[in-house]
């Protein structure tokens, strides 16, 4: 049973919003936007129109009401229980635009995939983008999490980013300003970024797409793209590779209900057809104890779970409970 009740939230906001332009659903199955297909539903599922309707949705939406933006949901696992409050999630409509600047520089929406990035750069003669060709997210993840391969990170190309708070205000921050770190960014967390500006540099379409090629291919041969999966699981930590820390614990292809470390890669938690959250939450963390047992790292995650444990469902602690 949901633990979060849409109907009741809806019914107090809607009086508050009368000019509202986007869609806002009660109840929302997130299990549909989520790669690994499982998890229960946001109360509020709200999808601004653009930047105008989501800055007045934020300026009237009362200050308890919990918000969360997701993008694709390909690196997000949603608890059982649902999500309580508001969850935003960007529209390629409002937010998927790409236009190609002077300079070298080009401007994408939040809502814009990383893929389509890459390919619009490559089309332009922009060289510094090929990587986004094998990252399964949106411009608006990228921003937030620094999301990089192939040795190119987000924070190298970032010029500028729009970005409006928690009250309706808009912002304007420099690569600087987002304080990037290894898959991270120490931005404000209440900052939902809606578009921002790259620079790349003038390289040969062939050069490029020869590049991107080269991606996906080791892409198809080393990851379970056709699987339910949200993508690496663990952070890599400092000076090695969190697969191999994985492999090295006995990991691969460990298996707890529906939920699988992938025997492809075993840094990837696929759903095999039947896990919930509570399985995949639950082999994650038996991982990090059993990594933690035979190296002694502290694997970190680098999927995002949000979320209500289920009621009647036993909530995952952190190393199955071990004190740290």
């Amino acid at each position: 049973m949901s633990t979060v009740d849409g109907d009741a939230l809806l019914a107090r906001l809607k009086p508050l919003m009368p000019d509202l332009r986007g869609r806002l659903r009660a109840n929302a199955p997130m299990s549909e936007i989520t790669w690994f297909r499982t998890g229960g539903p946001a109360a509020l599922l709200f999808q601004p129109a653009d930047a105008d309707d989501l800055a007045a949705f934020l300026a009237a939406l009362p200050d308890d009401v919990p918000v969360l933006v997701v993008g694709v949901g390909s690196n997000l696992l949603v608890r059982d229980g649902g999500i309580k409050g508001v969850v935003i999630r960007l529209s390629a409509k409002g937010f998927g635009q790409i236009e190609i600047l002077d300079g070298n520089q080009i401007k994408a929406g939040a809502a814009v995939p990383d893929k389509r990035l890459a390919a619009a750069a490559r089309d332009a003669g922009l060289g510094g983008f090929h990587h986004y060709h094998g990252i399964p997210g949106s411009v608006g993840g990228a921003l937030r999490m620094n999301a990089g391969a192939n040795g190119v990170e987000t924070r190298e190309r970032v010029v500028k980013v729009r970005a409006i708070d928690r009250q309706g205000d808009r912002h304007v921050l420099t690569g600087q300003d987002m304080g990037y770190a290894y898959r991270h960014s120490s931005a404000p967390a209440d900052l939902i970024f809606t578009e921002a500006v790259f620079e790349g540099y003038a390289e040969d379409k062939a050069v490029i797409a020869k590049m991107m090629d080269e991606v996906q291919t080791h892409r198809e041969t080393v990851q379970p793209v056709k699987e339910k999966t949200g993508g690496s699981t663990f952070k890599n930590p400092p000076g090695t590779s969190a697969w191999k820390e994985v492999d090295a614990a006995g990991c691969r292809g460990l298996t707890i209900g529906g939920a699988q470390m992938s025997p492809m890669h075993c840094n990837f938690m696929i759903n095999t057809g039947a896990a919930s959250s509570h399985d995949l939450e639950m082999l994650g963390e038996t991982v990090r104890t059993r990594v933690l047992d035979h190296s002694g790292i502290r694997l970190e995650w680098e999927i995002k779970r949000i979320g209500e444990f289920a009621d009647g469902e036993e909530p995952v602690q952190p190393f199955l409970g071990r004190l740290l």
